[in-house]
């Protein structure tokens, strides 16, 4: 199961989504209203029990957790030290 599925299916499971079918990886989960910042640590919670990385405080803007794509690059980065 790639980054993506992975994190999709968390998202799906854990917040509520009018239309699962119609999010795309690239949507904004803040702009949709799916995560607040409660929403935000529960992301970075995931992370780091299901990749086994550290999210540190820096590490923690919408370009690393705002989408299912980029939450996957984010792990991608920190698995390969980039």
């Amino acid at each position: 199961m790639s980054h993506n599925d992975r994190i999709r299916q968390f998202v799906l499971s854990t917040f509520y989504v009018v239309d699962a079918a119609a999010l795309s990886d690239e949507q904004s989960l803040l702009d949709q209203g799916i995560i607040d910042s409660t929403g935000v640590l529960e992301v970075i919670g995931f992370i780091e029990s299901e990749y086994g990385i550290q999210v540190l405080d820096e590490e923690m803007v919408p370009e690393n957790l705002d989408s299912i794509s980029r939450i996957a690059a984010y792990v991608d980065r920190k698995k390969t030290g980039a």
